[in-house]
């Protein structure tokens, strides 16, 4: 029986693989306030320029930590956040603010781009296989597939009208922290009033709602000496508490009473192995794996903001997962993924310590990313475990992965710019389609679009004039491959060689001379123009690695050689105007 070619098996694509990280794009857009309220003591209008939470859960116990990038007066300044029990001082602490930035960057969505390699270079591979066959056992094959690796980037009690108690008081940074309780809501208010704090309008009904529902509220003054500024902005230092509590969830509610329009809201759940998403709320993934024309470059921002608004017009109050895969891996990487230090500072040393968890056990991080208004929140974010989802990962091409259920998480919202090679190609048989070339001094590889709230600028969309549609890259090239010239090497001594492989970039070559090459060495002789070019292509979308010289490959009966690649691979309390573009 004759088994298939060699050249014929060639045909087959490789895998993507992850791309080189060089650096980082910039997201700018205006931020909003989420689960508590800022107060001050004057009327001076206060806003927030972030809304990032992330919240690490381990049985009952959750972890809460909240970045609080704040613009405004600091006079007498505090946040309002109610919480399901009296929280001792021990159960505070301040982060620094660098967590986050990393933890935004890490699960933000990607910009990704590929450039073509030369049409002309290394069009033509030379194989040489051994006559004996190159059999090995299993191992020994396995490691020579390994080898291959060419394709795609080888790569103090006190009471108030007696209605008001005061359950703890204590100092954490630059916050004063003080645990009150209430029976009714009127008096929380008046305390609040009394102690110089500017309350809103509308607070009294939200307050009573918590009140009846058992929470206390969580008051954390501010100490302006000890505050830092940069540029005239207060850096105000996350907070992180945890607690004890039946319902996975977070408040939301005060965060809309002085809300002048939309607000967003990022949350990055950190659980063992475990994606989340909303119990009592829609859901909807973000489109992933969309390949986008090169202006997208030039604002993704912009780009996100666009699909990010539609996904949300075709799912009304949905909360939108941006991101979900394991917290100690990624593909691409944008920053190194979050270690055991970062865990631990996240609230794992809590989990550790409660018997709710352990860091051996890994954990996975999910990007919720929730837009609302005044007349959409009626209910507090109660959180339910998802189902694993993949997508989002891939290489270069045309066919991009879809999204699916089930497995693990390995999901993220990633946009594929391929940059066209732009030289002469003259040669006679050009390649196109090898997405492997290695990118243009002072380009990067990944660009990731940071939270909208986490840079407290404008939005300036460089493609308002621009619908996704024409956005989309509807024409990258099929993934092209060079022509297969197969000779025979008689290896008699050792079994154990497989075929050998070179690259040369041959423009004297077609695909009728390598045809006909291939039919005389198969004892089979055909016309110029019988059949494809030389029998068979090396596999789809190259590797940065595929630079002329030899290459080991494996083999089966027939020689072939399939390359393949391994996949490699948080906001502030209160309210603020949101500044958006018009």
């Amino acid at each position: 029986m004759k088994h298939p070619s060699f050249v014929t098996q060639l045909r087959q694509r490789a895998l993507s693989a992850t791309v080189l990280l060089i650096s980082l794009l910039t997201f700018q857009q205006s931020a909003h306030a989420f689960c508590g309220f800022y107060v001050a003591g004057s009327n001076d209008d206060l806003y927030a320029d972030a809304t990032q939470v992330a919240l690490m859960r381990g049985g009952t116990t959750t972890v809460l930590s909240m970045e609080n990038n704040y613009r405004g007066p600091l006079a007498d300044f505090a946040m309002v956040v109610p919480v399901p029990e009296v929280l001792m001082q021990d159960q505070v602490k301040t982060l620094e603010p660098a967590l986050f930035r990393r933890l935004d960057k890490l699960t933000a969505p990607r910009l990704v781009q590929y450039w073509e390699k030369d049409p002309c270079e290394d069009n033509v591979v030379y194989v040489e296989e051994n006559e004996r066959g190159g059999f090995c056992d299993s191992a020994s094959n396995n490691a020579t597939t390994n080898a291959m690796v060419s394709n795609n980037f080888a790569s103090a009690n006190n009471a108030v009208n007696n209605q008001v108690v005061v359950e703890a008081q204590f100092a954490v940074g630059e916050y004063e922290i003080v645990i009150l309780s209430s029976e009714e809501a009127t008096s929380l208010e008046s305390w609040l009033t009394t102690n110089n704090y500017n309350i809103p309008a509308g607070a009294t009904e939200i307050f009573e709602q918590y009140i009846q529902q058992g929470m206390y509220f969580f008051v954390a003054k501010i100490d302006p000496a000890k505050v830092t500024f940069e540029d005239g902005q207060a850096i105000l230092s996350p907070l992180r508490f945890h607690y004890t509590s039946e319902t996975f969830s977070l408040p939301i509610r005060l965060g809309m009473i002085n809300s002048a329009g939309s607000q967003d809201l990022i949350v990055y759940t950190i659980g063992g192995n475990q994606r989340y998403e909303l119990g009592n709320y829609p859901n909807a993934l973000i489109p992933t794996n969309i390949n986008v024309k090169a202006q997208v470059k030039e604002d993704f921002p912009a780009y996100y903001e666009k699909l990010f608004s539609r996904t949300l017009a075709e799912n009304p109050s949905a909360v939108i997962t941006e991101y979900a895969w394991s917290a100690s891996g990624c593909d691409p990487c944008p920053v190194p993924p979050m270690d055991g230090q970062d865990l631990a500072t996240l609230g794992a040393d809590v989990l550790v310590e409660t018997g709710q968890g352990h860091l051996s056990s890994g954990f996975a991080i999910t990007r919720l990313h929730a837009r609302y208004g005044k007349q959409d929140i009626s209910e507090d974010l109660v959180f339910a475990a998802g189902t694993p989802i993949r997508g989002g990962a891939g290489g270069a091409g045309r066919e991009q992965q879809g999204i699916e259920l089930g497995g693990f998480n390995s999901f993220q919202g990633r946009y594929i710019i391929h940059n066209r090679f732009e030289g002469a190609t003259d040669c006679k048989y050009a390649v196109r389609g090898r997405w492997t070339a290695p990118p243009p001094e002072a380009e990067s590889r990944v660009g990731v679009a940071p939270g909208p709230n986490t840079t407290g600028e404008l939005v300036q969309d460089g493609l308002a004039a621009m619908s996704l549609e024409a956005l989309e890259d509807g024409d990258v090239p099929e993934t092209g491959t060079p022509l297969v010239i197969t000779t025979k090497a008689d290896n008699s001594d050792n079994y154990c060689i497989g075929p050998t492989s070179r690259y040369e970039s041959d423009p004297d070559i077609t695909p009728e001379t390598a045809a006909m090459i291939e039919a005389e060495l198969n004892g089979t002789p055909r016309n110029p123009g019988e059949g494809g070019s030389g029998g068979g292509a090396v596999g789809g979308d190259a590797s940065e690695g595929d630079e002329p010289g030899c290459q080991v490959a494996s083999s089966d009966r027939s020689g072939a050689a399939i390359p393949m690649i391994l996949l490699g691979i948080f906001g502030a309390l209160g309210w603020s105007r949101r500044r958006r573009r018009r």
